[in-house]
């Protein structure tokens, strides 16, 4: 019975996003929607740094995330059609009754949580498969694919794991073998949160030689020049970007209020 009342709770919780889904909508493209979300988690972060809930190091690391989200962002692409009532209705009665059968037949809800020294003693093969990784690749040729392919997939390990610098590293070590504006990109970007300043313009300078129309390396080149103190420079790099841009570009907006909040 207890089970019973609990997916009658989960569909009456899930009763008003069935009825707001069911309503007529307007649908949006992908850029309208990767402005509005940008609008809101600016919003969000402004919220938190202006209640002291964030440092301004922090809020600008999250901001220039955001940012870059917007301007990685492609092309709209063809809305999708919205369903019926009944194929919505069918998926909100399913879901939880599935979901809950799952759990009761291969839950476990009497398992404790995992004890701190089991979680320091997988945080530690975590390291140790890291430490092997990186020895592998070292002992590649450089110069073979292998060990490119290496270096970028340790670069990823280690900046899920927060360490920029060593992601930064091994990143450098993959360009250095062949030069890829995309990849400089993301390694100037780690550098720019690091505030390495000099080493991500020398970086993104490079990448602008090969692609200097790209939005995106265009952008983080101005944010270069201002994190250095050369606001006048990066003012001058993103009303360039914005001149030679369309008017419904999807990072537009973003890159105009970053332009009205300098200086």
């Amino acid at each position: 019975m207890n089970w019973l009342f609990l997916l009658a709770l989960v569909l009456f919780c899930l009763l008003p996003l069935a009825v707001t889904l069911a309503r007529p909508v307007r649908l949006r493209g992908r850029r309208e929607a990767d402005l509005a979300l940008y609008r809101a988690q600016r919003a969000e972060l402004d919220g938190q740094l202006a209640e002291g809930r964030l440092e301004p190091e922090t809020h600008a690391a999250a901001l220039l995330e955001v940012q870059r989200r917007v301007l990685a962002a492609g092309p709209d692409a063809a809305p999708r059609q919205a369903g019926g009532l009944a194929a919505l209705l069918l998926v909100l009665l399913l879901v939880p009754a599935g979901a809950l059968g799952l759990y009761l037949w291969k839950g476990s809800p009497g398992l404790p949580d995992a004890p701190f020294a089991e979680r320091m003693a997988a945080a530690a093969r975590e390291e140790a498969l890291l430490a092997q990784l990186r020895a592998r690749v070292e002992s590649l040729d450089p110069a073979t694919p292998t060990a490119r392919q290496g270096w970028l997939l340790l670069g990823n390990a280690e900046r899920q794991r927060g360490r920029l610098a060593e992601a930064a590293e091994a990143w450098k070590r993959a360009l250095a073998q062949r030069f890829e504006p995309a990849l400089a990109a993301d390694t100037a970007e780690l550098e720019l949160e690091r505030g390495e300043n000099a080493s991500a313009a020398a970086l993104l300078a490079r990448a602008l030689e090969a692609d200097p129309a790209q939005p995106r390396l265009r952008y983080l080149a101005g944010l270069a020049a201002i994190r250095a103190g050369q606001v006048e420079n990066g003012r001058a790099a993103w009303r360039a970007l914005l001149a030679d841009s369309t008017p419904d570009a999807p990072w537009r907006a973003a890159v105009e209020q970053q332009l009205r909040a300098l200086p």
